[in-house]
């Protein structure tokens, strides 16, 4: 009997869109307005009712929130608390379907888009 080996996820050896795009949602996802939602000192104010993640509204966007090197190593402190325009990027084919905004922002670091097969190769 062979062991299926795990497929590891890509968006831990990419980070790409957390450094490539603004991450702005309604003021009701941060703290103190919801406890369990984005810390209030990770955002900053672009309109009225509307935040964004520090470090995201800028030329060269890097939420404040990812740790680790872009297309090495990364992950999000606050995953459990992401704002819904987090939630809601999915890595192209994760779902089966295509997503440019991660084809994008993996190009801007140079990274190779997403395939299905990215889904069924074991780590």
């Amino acid at each position: 009997m062979t062991q299926r080996s795990a497929i590891a996820h890509p968006c831990l050896s990419c980070g790409a869109c957390c450094a490539a795009f603004r991450v702005a949602f309604h003021w009701s996802e941060s703290a103190p307005a919801d406890p369990g939602g984005v810390p209030e000192a990770l955002t900053a104010p672009v309109r009225p009712h509307v935040l964004a993640m520090r470090g995201t509204d800028a030329r060269d966007p890097h939420c404040i929130a990812l740790e680790g090197v872009v297309g090495q190593a990364v992950h999000c402190r606050i995953y459990a608390a992401r704002p819904s325009p987090c939630r809601e990027l999915q890595a192209s084919y994760e779902d089966g379907t295509h997503s440019a905004q991660c084809d994008r922002a993996r190009a801007r670091y140079g990274l190779a888009p997403l395939t299905p097969a990215t889904w069924t190769q074991p780590m």
